[in-house]
C-alpha cells in the first residue's frame, strides 16, 4: 500500500479572488477527508498574484478547522523566511488546537524574489543557515532550554512530524544526517529526483524521530471522464507555468484549446521535462501511470497536486484520482 496525500496551492483564478481561492481549498480539504487521503498540505510563497496560501500557518488552521481527522499541514514553510521560534510557536498553537493532526515541512527556498525577500525582512545568508536553524527548530520541540536557551510555549514537547522538503541533492542529504523524512519536489521540478532519494536512502542515519527512510515524492494528476477532456484542462497549468518561466506570474488561467496555446516548440520541449512526474487522462490511465511510477522509484507515500481552474472538475479530478490509486492497487 502507498499512501495517497494532497497538496493545494490554493489557486487564485484568473477572474476569481483570495477568497473563493481559500473557500475552495476548504471544499477540497474537506473532500480528501471523505476520500481517505492521508494528509492534505499546502505552501508558503510570497509576491504570488496566483496563490493565495501566503501566510500559510493561517491558512492551515482554517483548513483543519473545518475537517476532522485528516492530516493538515505544510508542504512546505520556507524556513529562511522565518525565525525558528516563530515557527515553533506557530505550529506548538496548531498542535495545540488539533493534537495528532498537523505536520510541518521545511523548505531552504525563500520562495519568493529578492525584492519579496527584503519586504520578508530576510537576508541571502538565511538559506546558507538552513541546517543549523532546522536543528534549533527541532531544539525548541523538544523542549531542551539547554541547546536554545528558551522554551517555546506553545511549542516545547508538541509532537509535531517534521518533514524536509527540495529539489535538488542538498535537503536530501541533510534529511539523511539528521533521520527526517524527506519529500521531493518533483510535480515541479523532477529532473534531480532520481539522485536525490538514492542519496537519502543510501545515507540514512536512524533517529528519534524516524527508524527508517521514508521518502514521499510529488505529482501532478489532472484525471477527467475522457482524455481529450483531461488534456484541455491541463492545458491552465502549461500556461501557467509559461508566464512562470518568462518572468510574468499571473492569476491561473482558464483552459484553452491545444492550437491556442501561445508558444513555441522551445517551451514545449521544456514543458515535456518539468512535466515527466504529470499524469493526464481518465482514471484508468493515471492508474496506469501510477502503477510505472511506483514500481521504478518505490516511494513510501505519493503526493498529488490538482492544479485545475474551476472547482466542479478539480473536485471530479479527487474521485478519479482515488480511483485510479484503487485501480492500481496503492489504496
Amino acid at each position: 500500500m502507498t499512501p495517497l496525500s494532497i497538496l493545494d496551492l490554493s489557486f487564485i483564478r484568473e477572474t476569481g479572488s483570495a477568497s473563493e481561492a481559500l473557500s475552495e481549498s476548504r471544499l477540497m480539504a474537506r473532500k480528501a477527508e471523505t476520500l481517505d487521503f492521508q494528509r492534505y498540505w499546502v505552501a508558503e510563497h510570497h509576491g504570488m498574484p496566483g496563490i493565495a496560501s501566503a501566510a500559510t500557518g493561517v491558512v492551515i488552521g482554517a483548513l483543519a478547522a473545518a475537517t476532522n481527522h485528516i492530516r493538515v499541514g505544510a508542504g512546505g514553510i520556507m524556513l529562511p523566511n522565518h525565525a525558528p521560534l516563530v515557527i515553533a510557536e506557530q505550529f506548538g498553537t496548531l498542535e495545540a488546537l488539533y493534537p495528532g493532526r498537523i505536520d510541518l515541512g521545511l523548505g531552504r527556498a525563500p520562495g519568493s524574489d529578492q525584492r519579496t525577500l527584503r519586504a520578508l525582512r530576510r537576508n541571502r545568508e538565511g538559506a546558507e543557515r538552513f541546517p543549523q536553524e532546522v536543528l534549533e527548530l527541532l531544539a525548541y520541540f523538544e523542549g531542551d532550554e539547554s541547546k536554545t536557551g528558551i522554551i517555546a510555549t506553545p511549542g516545547a514537547g508538541a509532537d509535531i512530524p517534521v518533514w524536509l522538503l527540495g529539489s535538488s541533492l542538498f535537503s536530501a542529504e541533510l534529511a539523511a544526517a539528521l533521520g527526517l523524512p524527506f519529500a521531493f519536489a518533483s510535480h515541479f521540478a523532477p529532473q534531480m529526483m532520481e539522485e536525490a532519494i538514492a542519496l537519502y536512502r543510501e545515507r540514512f542515519q536512524p533517529s528519534s524521530r524516524l527508524a527508517a527512510p521514508y521518502v514521499m515524492l510529488a505529482m501532478n494528476i489532472i484525471s477527467a471522464d475522457t482524455d481529450e477532456e483531461a488534456d484541455y484542462l491541463a492545458s491552465s497549468r502549461r500556461l501557467y507555468t509559461a508566464a512562470l518561466r518568462q518572468g510574468t506570474p499571473g492569476r491561473f488561467p482558464p483552459p484553452v484549446a491545444a492550437q491556442d496555446l501561445p508558444w513555441g516548440p522551445e517551451i514545449s520541449r521544456q514543458f515535456d521535462e518539468t512535466f515527466s512526474t504529470s499524469l493526464v487522462g481518465t482514471a484508468e490511465r493515471v492508474a496506469e501511470g501510477l502503477v510505472s511510477f511506483v514500481e521504478r522509484h518505490h516511494p513510501d507515500e505519493l503526493m498529488i497536486a490538482l492544479p485545475i481552474y474551476n472547482l466542479a472538475p478539480r473536485l471530479h479530478a479527487l474521485d478519479l484520482a482515488r480511483k485510479a490509486g484503487r485501480i492500481a492497487g496503492l489504496v
